[in-house]
């Protein structure tokens, strides 16, 4: 029976239709994930000076697995916790603290600005990542952006001068976050976001549970570098004015990691991690109302070559949707 060429073209073209939904749905997510972990970033530094990071990161994983828990209920998600592949979330979830905690370390001692454009070389490592793990197709072009952004790491980790070792700490985030992601994706046919994200909240509570059960009291406190006064400072109650600042920061990771995971989930790790790049404008705004800092020169030329390459592969990306 030969098929009516006027049936199939419709067919080809509400695929397409569909694949394009698909795609802007995706990056929908993913700018606006962006900008919310930018919220989450601002609660943390705000912390980082009067409080233990696995103090934060308790406080937030409790809020973060209550948001998560009320959501699935409302849209009717029973039983978020069921999953067919609990070796690999837990995997994941080790690698996300460690990013969270490298990140958050990292932010204690750097201005805001400088974090997070250090921070965004992670989308040019998941392009690399999607190569060799998920064998998804990358040109010289994109390849080219990846050495262009990576040589703005280099700058902004200023090898000549005024180095700080927190630095190297975000760039450990980066190259965590950019694992997680890429799981993330292989996730796709099995987990929802709601799942790969409530199981993340409960390794942030587990697990800063048991750092707080070693230091907590503060035995380890004492040092005068930022990122380890953070890490080991003993826990304290906050007054009422820094609770919205730990609920923020939990209410935000929850929000920001559903939509990320659903971007992720949707799309091509290429094609959605340069639009993570939305939030560097806000990190420069935050920094400069709530800490008074603004990058330098320097700053700004390591910026614009991570954010340019970042730019550029999305620049290509779209070309190559619009061809195909």
């Amino acid at each position: 029976m030969t098929q009516d060429p006027l049936l199939s073209a419709k067919g080809t073209e509400m695929a397409k239709a569909k694949q394009s939904r698909h795609v802007m749905l995706g990056i929908g997510a993913a700018m606006a994930g962006s900008a919310v972990f930018s919220l989450n970033d601002l609660c943390i530094k705000q912390l980082s000076g009067a409080y233990a990071l696995h103090q934060v990161i308790l406080v937030r994983g409790l809020v973060g697995v209550a948001f998560i828990l009320a959501f699935a209920a409302l849209s009717g998600q029973r039983q978020v916790w069921r999953t067919t592949r609990p070796m690999m979330h837990l995997i994941r979830a080790c690698i996300v603290m460690v990013s969270n905690a490298t990140y958050f370390l990292g932010l204690a001692a750097l201005p805001l600005a400088d974090a997070a454009a250090i921070g965004f070389v992670a989308p040019l490592l998941l392009t690399i990542l999607s190569v060799v793990v998920l064998r998804e197709k990358v040109g010289w072009h994109r390849w080219g952006a990846v050495v262009v952004g990576l040589v703005g790491v280099v700058v902004m980790l200023r090898p000549e001068g005024q180095f700080h070792w927190a630095a190297v700490l975000v760039l450990i985030s980066a190259l965590c976050y950019a694992i997680t992601q890429t799981m993330t994706r292989m996730f796709r046919d099995t987990e929802s976001a709601v799942t790969i994200n409530f199981y993340t909240q409960v390794a942030f509570i587990v697990l800063s549970t048991g750092m707080g059960m070693w230091t907590g009291d503060g035995h380890l406190a004492g040092s005068t570098d930022a990122s380890l006064a953070f890490l080991f400072r003993p826990w304290s109650m906050p007054p009422m004015g820094d609770w919205i600042y730990f609920v923020g920061t939990g209410v935000s990771v929850a929000i920001g990691g559903l939509l990320m995971a659903q971007a992720y989930r949707m799309n091509e790790t290429a094609l959605v991690a340069p639009f993570e790049y939305t939030s560097m404008p806000l990190a420069v705004i935050w920094g400069l109302i709530f800490f008074g800092t603004f990058p330098d020169l320097q700053g700004w030329i390591g910026i614009a070559l991570i954010i340019g390459a970042g730019l550029y592969t999305l620049y290509r990306e779209a070309r190559r949707h619009r061809a195909g």
